[in-house]
C-alpha cells in the first residue's frame, strides 16, 4: 500500500478557539486554549502543507461523496439506470428530489468540504518556507481539487456560491451570494490553468494517485467542451495526447483493483478496503472503500434497493459486432444479462457472469429478463459473494474519474464540431474502438460519438452530464417515463429540475440564497 493512499485518509481538522467556561472574570472567559489548532498556529511547516492538501483530498472518500452517495446525483439520474423503488436516493433521478433531503445536502456538503480545504491550502501554503517545487506542487493540487469540485457543483446545482478564500477571511460568510454560472466556469478554467503550471507530470511511486498536470489539462479540455469552446477543448486534449497516456490492452483492466492508477488513468478516487467501517465523516478510522458497489450490484447480491439497466443500452451494444462477428467485449464488462453468447478477447473467453461466477440462469429463475450492472463490481479479483460482502467499505477498487479513452472521445467530439468528420476525429474514435476489436469507421456522425460514449463510459459518472450539456435531458429522459418505470416515472419534472434543489439549510441560513427554478 503506498504512502499517499494511506495518508489521504487523514482529514485536516481546523479547530476553533476553545473558550474556557469558568465562572470568573471577562479576561478569564476570553483566554485561548494553547492546545487548540488554529489557522494561525497550523500553517507553519512543509509537513503542515502536506497534511493540508491530504485533508483537501479526504472528502472525496467520504461516504457522502464518491464512496457512495454521489452516484445518486450522477449515474442514477441518467437514461441508463432505472432505480428500484422511491426513496430520497432515487428521487433526484426521477426529478422529485427535495431541498431538505439528506442525499441533496450530503453530496453538496462533501463537495464544499473539498473547496473549503483547498482554499486554505491556496491561501496559506505559499507563505510557508519550504522546498519551492514541493510548495508549488501542493498549491497546484489545491487548485485542481477546487476546480474539480466546482465543476461538479455547477453541473449539479448550477447556482452555487463562488468561494475562493478561507471562511476566516470573509467578513460575513452568511451573506455570500450565489454566483452567475459563467463566473464559476471562468474560475474553474483559471484554477485548472494554474494547476497545469504548478503540478508535476508524474509523482514518485509512493504518491501515485495525486493530481498531475495531465489530469489538469484533461479536465480543462472537458471544461471547455462543456461550454462549447471547441477549439480550446481540442488544444487542451491534444496536450495529453502526446504519448504519456495510452489505452490499456484489456478494457476490463480499467475497473479492477489489480490495475489501479494504470497507464490509461488521468485521475481516480483512491479507495481502500482496510477493514474500517463507519458512516459519514472523512476522518481517521472511517471506511474508505467502494460503498457505492451495493447500489450497482445485481438484484439478489445486495440488500439495497438497487436498480436495473434499461433495455436500450444492451440493444445498443448488440447493434454491431466485432471484426470477428462477436459481441462487443465491453458488454460483458459493463452489464450482466441473459445470454449464452461468448466473445474471444485478449486470450480469454468472455461470457455474462456476476458474483460467484454465476451465469444469468444460475442467478435468476426462468422468465427474469432484467439487465443489471457489472462494471466496477470487481467480483472476480476480490472473490466477493455480493455487493456488501465485507461491509459497506469491503471493496477497495478505485473509482476512475478521467480516462484516456474519454479524452480521445472528447477530442473526437471537439474536432467534429469544428471540422466535421475529419481524419483526426475519425482516428481518435477508432483508437477507442480498435482496443475492443470493433470495426473502424471510415467517417462518423455525432450520433456515432454519442453511442461510443455510452459503450465505453457507462457507469463512469458521465452520461447524465453529457445529456445535460447537449440539452437533451427533457427529450431523452423526461419524455420517456418508462426509463424511470421502476420508481415513479418522470411526472414530477418541472422546467429547471434538470438541476438539483439547493439544500434547504443553505436557503434558511442565508437571505441571499435563492432556490433553483422548478422547486
Amino acid at each position: 500500500m503506498n504512502y499517499y493512499k494511506t495518508s489521504i485518509r487523514i482529514a485536516l481538522t481546523m479547530l476553533a478557539i476553545t473558550v474556557l467556561t469558568v465562572n470568573c472574570s471577562k479576561e478569564a472567559l476570553n483566554q485561548v486554549n494553547p492546545n487548540a489548532v488554529t489557522p494561525g498556529s497550523f500553517w507553519k511547516t512543509a509537513e503542515d502543507a502536506r497534511k493540508g492538501v491530504f485533508g483537501a483530498y479526504s472528502p472525496f472518500t467520504n461516504i457522502w461523496y464518491y464512496t457512495r452517495f454521489e452516484i445518486f446525483t450522477s449515474d442514477y439520474r441518467d437514461d441508463v439506470i432505472n432505480g428500484f423503488n422511491t426513496s430520497e436516493r432515487t428521487a433526484v433521478g426521477y426529478f422529485s428530489g427535495t431541498s431538505d433531503s439528506n442525499a441533496t445536502f450530503w453530496v453538496w456538503s462533501a463537495m464544499f468540504q473539498c473547496v473549503t480545504r483547498a482554499n486554505e491550502v491556496i491561501f496559506h501554503v505559499p507563505n510557508i518556507e519550504m522546498d519551492a517545487t514541493e510548495r508549488d506542487n501542493i498549491v497546484g493540487e489545491a487548485y485542481f481539487i477546487r476546480a474539480f469540485n466546482y465543476f461538479n457543483l455547477v453541473n449539479n446545482w448550477l447556482n452555487v456560491p463562488l468561494i475562493t478564500l478561507p471562511i476566516t477571511e470573509i467578513e460575513d460568510p452568511n451573506l455570500i451570494s450565489q454566483a452567475p454560472p459563467a463566473e464559476v466556469w471562468a474560475q474553474i478554467e483559471s484554477d485548472l490553468k494554474n494547476a497545469e503550471q504548478l503540478l508535476p507530470s508524474s509523482w514518485p511511486a509512493e504518491y501515485v494517485g495525486r493530481a498531475t498536470s495531465g489530469a489538469a489539462s484533461g479536465m480543462l479540455g472537458k471544461v471547455y467542451l462543456y461550454q462549447q469552446k471547441f477549439a480550446e477543448a481540442k488544444a487542451s486534449f491534444a496536450k495529453v495526447m502526446d504519448g504519456r497516456y495510452k489505452l490499456m490492452e484489456d478494457y476490463a483492466h480499467n475497473f479492477t483493483e489489480e490495475f489501479e492508477n494504470n497507464a490509461e488513468s488521468l485521475f481516480e478516487i483512491q479507495l481502500i478496503a482496510d477493514g474500517n467501517g463507519g458512516w459519514g465523516a472523512d476522518g481517521p478510522g472511517k471506511g474508505k472503500g467502494s460503498g457505492y458497489q451495493p447500489d450497482l450490484a445485481p438484484a439478489g447480491f445486495t440488500n439495497q434497493n438497487g436498480m436495473r439497466v434499461n433495455e436500450w443500452v444492451l440493444e445498443l451494444y448488440q447493434d454491431e459486432r466485432t471484426i470477428n462477428g462477436e459481441l462487443d467485449p465491453r458488454t460483458y464488462t459493463t452489464l450482466f444479462f441473459d445470454s449464452n453468447e461468448t466473445t474471444n478477447y485478449q486470450g480469454k473467453i468472455l461470457s455474462s457472469r456476476t458474483y460467484e461466477f454465476k451465469t444469468y440462469s444460475e442467478a435468476y429463475p426462468a422468465g427474469n429478463t432484467f439487465i443489471y450492472a457489472n462494471k466496477y463490481l470487481d467480483w472476480e479479483f476480490n472473490g466477493h459473494d455480493g455487493g456488501l460482502d465485507g461491509g459497506w467499505h469491503g471493496a477497495g477498487n478505485n473509482l476512475r474519474m478521467l480516462r484516456y479513452a474519454d479524452i480521445l472521445l472528447m477530442f473526437a467530439e471537439a474536432e467534429f464540431m469544428l471540422n466535421g468528420s475529419s481524419a483526426a476525429a475519425v482516428d481518435a474514435i477508432n483508437e477507442v474502438r480498435a482496443r475492443v476489436d470493433m470495426p473502424l469507421f471510415a467517417s462518423i456522425t455525432m450520433q456515432d460519438i454519442e453511442d461510443e460514449r455510452v459503450k465505453e463510459l457507462t457507469f463512469e459518472r458521465t452520461r447524465y452530464f453529457d445529456l445535460l450539456r447537449w440539452d437533451r435531458v427533457v427529450e431523452r429522459i423526461v419524455n420517456n417515463p418508462d426509463l424511470k418505470s421502476e420508481s415513479a416515472g418522470t411526472g414530477a419534472y418541472k422546467p429547471g429540475r434538470e438541476y438539483i434543489a439547493i439544500p434547504q439549510n443553505e436557503i434558511d441560513g442565508n437571505p441571499n440564497f435563492k432556490q433553483n427554478p422548478g422547486y
